[in-house]
């Protein structure tokens, strides 16, 4: 997608309702939507994180970035993610935190992004987290400085290629809640991602063929 087209979008994405938890859930495992369904999160008083989905243009085109996280001794080593993290109590709210983190870990500063929105929150069962995401973009292009004890690999994909060619997929994985189950998927510069950051790019696969068909 040009960065023009991106732009021309922009009021229509701003105020367009989103397609929520049917959209994220295309991406879950049924076992893992009925889990998800009978949690009481009062009871759980989960954490709370915030993320970017950060478009940027590259030559002209729309890009989405992902980062690949190091391995550590937790439940989401080495696993793609987007840029982003735990909420502290000195952000001023969870759109901060996002931006401060992306900052942190990819070396793009708050004041080179605007902020288009936020998406639908989302609840990560292994680790007790809600995730705030929030749509932002670059206006010019970025240029990535990772933080090397947080990432491992800064993974590109254009926003053309990620909605038109990479569908949902099925692979075997052994997850928080079942040894070996097939969990949906999206193949992306050839790593598999799945779990919350997968239900995240399923809404906003979703939502941008809403605002082009």
């Amino acid at each position: 997608m040009e960065f023009s087209r991106f732009i021309s979008l922009l009021p229509q994405l701003q105020t367009i309702e989103l397609p929520g938890l049917s959209a994220q859930l295309l991406a879950v495992p049924p076992e893992r939507a009925a889990l998800m369904e009978a949690l009481d999160l009062n009871a759980l008083n989960p954490k709370k994180a915030a993320v970017t989905i950060l478009l940027y243009p590259k030559k002209e085109q729309m890009q989405l970035v992902l980062i690949q996280r190091n391995t550590y001794a937790g439940v989401h080593s080495a696993q793609i993610a987007f840029p982003g993290g735990k909420i502290e109590p000195t952000d001023a709210h969870a759109a901060a935190a996002a931006f401060r983190e992306t900052e942190e870990e990819i070396g793009v500063a708050a004041k080179q992004l605007t902020l288009v929105r936020s998406f639908t929150e989302l609840y990560i069962p292994p680790s007790n987290f809600m995730v705030y995401p929030f749509l932002v973009y670059a206006p010019e292009p970025v240029e990535f400085v990772p933080d090397p004890t947080e990432v491992a690999q800064i993974v590109e994909i254009s926003l053309q290629e990620f909605l038109e060619n990479c569908p949902i997929a099925l692979q075997t994985r052994a997850t928080s809640y079942n040894p070996e189950i097939e969990v949906p998927c999206f193949i992306i510069q050839g790593h598999e991602v799945w779990g919350a950051t997968a239900m995240i790019l399923s809404e906003l696969k979703e939502t941008f063929k809403i605002l082009v068909q």
